[in-house]
């Protein structure tokens, strides 16, 4: 993907997050995740109805690469069944890695390829993926955050 492309998709869900709001319904986990390096601390809500992910919604205070990687997250993962959000959630943790992945699923979080170049940054992209993927395994109660 061109750099000039990234940066704008990167800037635009930062500008503009998609499913950024909170929510006092039961019927979503709510996992909060935050950055013990960072200022970045959000919390992801996430609704599964037969294990379709019917929402997924994010708010905290967060840098540009935290929310807009929250946004593409959210926007990405609503209407997947559990099994293939995770395997998006995975794909995206073996990109970021520079492990084997599907270019395919991960759409625009494909912006997100060469971040491993900035390892600082790293934290920043993954934190919403990380607490998504908290929220649909029930590892809600683990470790908050990381180092």
């Amino acid at each position: 993907m061109d750099e000039f492309l990234k940066r704008e998709i990167i800037l635009d869900n930062y500008q503009n997050p998609k499913h950024n709001g909170s929510t006092t319904d039961s019927s979503y986990v709510k996992v909060n995740m935050n950055s013990k390096s960072c200022i970045d601390e959000v919390n992801i809500y996430l609704k599964l109805n037969n294990d379709i992910i019917e929402d997924v919604m994010f708010d905290g205070e967060a840098c540009a690469i935290c929310t807009s990687s929250s946004s593409i997250m959210t926007d990405l993962l609503i209407g997947k069944s559990k099994e293939d959000a995770l395997n998006i959630i995975h794909n995206f943790y073996n990109m970021i890695d520079e492990k084997e992945y599907d270019k395919n699923i991960l759409e625009e979080a494909l912006v997100y390829d060469t971040i491993y170049k900035q390892p600082n940054r790293i934290k920043c992209a993954t934190l919403a993926w990380q607490g998504a993927e908290k929220a649909l395994v029930g590892d809600i109660n683990g470790e908050e955050g990381q180092e």
